[in-house]
Order: C-alpha cells, then sequence, then structure tokens
C-alpha cells in the first residue's frame, strides 16, 4: 500500500541526505521520481545536502498545488513513481493534504522530510499537518549532538553566537554561521531552556576542569580541600602504610 511517510529530526540530522539516497536507490532501478523542496540553502529549485550532494527539484512556493502540478505532469506524458518533499516543515498545510491526496487518489509513495519544532520550540504549521496526516512518523536515527555531548533535540536561532527566540518562524539560514550572520545551532533541551549556545558557554571542551591522571590520594585531598572547605573536615589525610 503506498503510504505518506514523514521523516523528522533536528537540523544537522542527515534528513536531506536520506532524501538523496531513497532519490538514488529508486532511480537506480529505473523508478522516477517528482522532488519537491522550498527555501533550501542552495538556492531556488534545488534539494541539497551538508555533505555536498544536489539534485534539481520542483521548487514547492505558496499557493503551488502539488496534486494538480504532478496532474498536469501525468496528463503531459510524464512518468512519476513516488514523491519526494524536503524542507516539508515550510509548505502550507493545505500542500500537505496535497500530498495525502496524492497518495490516496494516485497510488503514491510520498516521502517527506522536515524539522518538527522551530527555533521556539513551536510546532511549523506543515510538520504539524504532516503528523495529524502521516501512516507513519520516522524519527532519524542519526542523532546529531548538543555542543555538550548530549542528543541534540532542539534547534536554535543564533546571531554572532548569541541565541535569539523572537523573530519570524521561517529565517532561512545554516549551522555554523560566522560574524553577525543569521544561523542556527542544535542543542539538547536543557540548553536550549537555558539560551546556552557553545559561544554562550564559551565550550572550548566538555569538562575543562579535571583532576590529574595521576593523582594519588593526597592530591585528592588537597583538591577537596580547595575546592569546598566546608566539607573539607570530615576528610582526613591519608595514613602512611609501612
Amino acid at each position: 500500500m503506498p503510504e505518506l511517510v514523514f521523516f523528522s529530526g533536528t537540523m544537522d540530522c542527515g534528513k536531506s541526505t536520506l532524501a538523496l539516497q531513497i532519490e538514488h536507490n529508486r532511480s537506480a532501478r529505473g523508478l522516477q521520481g517528482m522532488i519537491f523542496t522550498r527555501d533550501d540553502r542552495a538556492g531556488t529549485g534545488k534539494l541539497s545536502s551538508r555533505l555536498g550532494l544536489v539534485t534539481e527539484a520542483v521548487e514547492a512556493g505558496e499557493g503551488l498545488d502539488l496534486y494538480a502540478y504532478l496532474v498536469a505532469h501525468l496528463s503531459a506524458g510524464g512518468k512519476v513513481d513516488y514523491v519526494i518533499a524536503d524542507e516539508a516543515q515550510f509548505l502550507a498545510p493545505l500542500q500537505i493534504d496535497q500530498l495525502a491526496r496524492i497518495v490516496d487518489d494516485l497510488g503514491l509513495d510520498v516521502f517527506a522530510f522536515g524539522i518538527t519544532t522551530d527555533f521556539r520550540t513551536k510546532l511549523f504549521p506543515g510538520s504539524q499537518r504532516l503528523v495529524e496526516l502521516a501512516d507513519r512518523v520516522e524519527v532519524l536515527q542519526v542523532e546529531a549532538l548538543c555542543w555538550c555531548g548530549a542528543r541534540a533535540t532542539h534547534n536554535a536561532r543564533t546571531v554572532g553566537g548569541q541565541m535569539v527566540v523572537e523573530g519570524a518562524q521561517v529565517v532561512v539560514g545554516d549551522v555554523n554561521q560566522p560574524g553577525n550572520e543569521v544561523g542556527y545551532e542544535v542543542l539538547c533541551r536543557r540548553h536550549h531552556r537555558r539560551r546556552m549556545t557553545a559561544a554562550a558557554a564559551g565550550a572550548a571542551a566538555l569538562s575543562p576542569d579535571v583532576l590529574p591522571v595521576d593523582a594519588g590520594p593526597a592530591d585528592v585531598v588537597r583538591t577537596i580541600r580547595t575546592a569546598t572547605p566546608a566539607a573539607a573536615a570530615s576528610v582526613s589525610e591519608p595514613s602512611a602504610r609501612p
């Protein structure tokens, strides 16, 4: 049975790479796909991955009827065996309904890829509609990591490395942007709540204050006394053994 499948995840977790892999695998077997995208980082009418792969796509701008576009293509003698919709979070809810109609009325698999929530942790309207309509929602297993090393679950918008929580929902940007450009960073929930980006935390290392590798018992005691004087009273120097 044909399905509408929503592949979701944070930025930088390989959504577009998987979309390109699905396109490659199916086209290698003689199947032809229709690829829709919107506001891709590579420009209009492109589906691109941060790994450097890119292919042509149909720009699904506001007001484009995806179902009608596909029917017109088929009516003109074109062949379509499946549909890929990347950056699906930017699609209007009505366009998500059109993707569902492609599955139900034309009998084609539709693979949609997108971010679930925006930089304010609010659902994108397109992603919300996909969760409501999709036959399956697949969370990508390639985990993006927060600067602290934990699994990244939220997308943060940054300006000059500092997190911002106000502004338009859709602003095209990418991760690791320099200077004062609008960029994005993936964070764990804890650091997103605290608005603590890598730049704000000065995260040069995950654990900058560590004990010496060859620290002996006396070194440990002295470290505890220095760091926590109030608790040091209960700690005594280790006695020497003959």
